[in-house]
């Protein structure tokens, strides 16, 4: 079984929409998953972020929905905000053919009057961090009395975050009869057990990570410690890339490594949980839209990061978790894109590296250090201007495209992705036009109204 269709079970206007979508086959968690979620049945299931699992529980979910009942039949608990927001904009999507279906995002960095207001006519579906649901089901804003469907996506990094006690809270506020999904990219103990609580006969699904990165190509070097920064700026030097994130175990190495490449003048970002939700966001939106050539990231940072055609990861460390390793290396060559994963390992991680080589049941790629290379700072070829104005004040991509080509004569191919967020729009501009864009807009005007603009760093 490969199309959707042939599960009998979806309505011709979601065959239709998925067509629309580009989803012509399903993946291999889709094909295992959603005819048991369709069927009813609890299901745990290991699959990583890139294999369709937002789509796999996204269609069992939407299929259980009454829109005229307005009431909250489903929940998706998420790690990050982050990555609640990207399930959110994929379960859109996937119910764009259904009318008058409300999807609300409940996480922290946005206050909470806003979310409260918005609740006054409950949602379908929740897609939530567990903190911040928490905080609107002790204050009764939210009730979930009517809850048909509770899914936790990447239920390993929840627990990792501490999450466990707010899960365990959130379950006691939802009725016993339910069904329950648990899709997490690792398998420890933690999650074995909070299956065995939260589920009732749950169908186990186990997609074979490995099988689905064949177009990853991975080299190996063998380095001290302290000289690992110096072959990251050689290996980054060499292969040039348009868009790497370099995985850290550590805050305090993330941070390290960041100002290291900072220093060299490296197109570079960081992204790691003690930053404030604002600057993770303008992070993420920065290195998506090309304003950044590099994103040195801890493993829960980089939760929820979608970049449809990353070029390069580097392990600036093993994991300790070779699963984790096979999750890093399977953010590049997606979409059947080829991709390199390059990772560093000193003589103090051979144990590492000798349980990823067990796991993967194949030689690691050790190859020599490089040697004569120059190091060649990343240029980013574009830079992202931050508008003080969203969807709240009603700005539309179109208005910003319109004020930047009409009324300031940029030509349409300088301009790149435009983001639209509740209070603010970033847009980006090939470096060699940003500057002007910025003081242009600074003085002019977007559907009539000055706005406050700042161009980011």
């Amino acid at each position: 079984m490969t199309s959707f269709a042939e599960l009998n079970a979806l309505p011709m206007e979601q065959l239709a929409n998925l067509t629309e979508l580009g989803y012509l086959t399903m993946t291999p968690i889709q094909e295992a998953a959603l005819p048991l979620i369709l069927a009813g049945k609890d299901v745990r299931a290991q699959a990583k972020t890139g294999s369709g699992k937002t789509a796999a529980f996204g269609l069992g979910l939407l299929q259980h929905i009454d829109a005229k009942q307005f009431n909250t039949q489903s929940l998706v608990l998420c790690p990050t905000r982050e990555l609640a927001d990207q399930v959110a904009n994929e379960l859109r999507r996937l119910a764009r053919y259904m009318p008058n279906i409300k999807i609300l995002t409940l996480c922290g960095g946005v206050p909470f009057s806003i979310q409260r207001d918005s609740l006054i006519h409950a949602a379908h579906i929740i897609v939530a961090t567990p903190g911040r649901l928490l905080d609107h089901l002790n204050k009764e804003t939210v009730n979930l009395d009517a809850l048909q469907t509770l899914v936790l996506d990447e239920a390993d990094r929840m627990l990792d975050m501490g999450f466990a006690d707010d899960i365990d809270q959130v379950i006691d506020y939802a009725p016993t009869q339910r069904q329950t999904l648990l899709f997490s990219a690792t398998w420890p103990d933690a999650i074995t057990a909070i299956s065995q609580r939260i589920q009732r006969n749950p169908m186990t699904i186990k997609i074979n990570s490995v099988d689905e990165l064949p177009a990853v190509e991975q080299q190996f070097y063998e380095v001290s410690r302290n000289g690992k920064i110096n072959l990251l700026q050689k290996l980054l030097s060499r292969e040039q890339p348009a868009s790497c994130v370099v995985f850290c175990n550590t805050k305090k190495d993330c941070q390290a490594v960041y100002d290291a490449l900072s220093d060299s003048h490296q197109s570079v970002l960081v992204l790691h949980g003690d930053m404030e939700q604002r600057d993770r966001d303008q992070t993420l939106i920065q290195f998506a839209n090309g304003s950044s050539r590099v994103l040195v990231a801890t493993d829960v940072a980089a939760r929820g990061l979608d970049i449809k055609s990353l070029e390069m990861v580097i392990n600036y460390e093993l994991s300790w978790d070779p699963e984790v390793h096979v999750h890093r290396i399977g953010r590049t060559a997606r979409a059947g894109e080829s991709g390199l994963a390059i990772s560093l390992c000193a003589p103090e991680e051979a144990q590492r590296a000798n349980a990823l080589e067990e796991m993967l049941n194949m030689k690691l790629n050790w190859q020599p250090l490089p040697t004569g290379i120059a190091i060649i700072p990343l240029e980013a070829t574009m830079a992202t201007v931050c508008i003080d104005g969203g969807k709240k004040a009603k700005i539309r991509p179109g208005d910003i495209l319109g004020a930047l080509t009409g009324d300031m004569g940029l030509d349409g191919a300088d301009i790149g992705k435009i983001t639209i967020q509740p209070t603010h729009a970033y847009v980006a501009l090939k470096q060699s036009v940003a500057r002007h864009a910025w003081k242009q807009l600074q003085q002019g005007k977007i559907k009539g109204k000055s706005v406050k603009v700042r161009l980011l760093k």
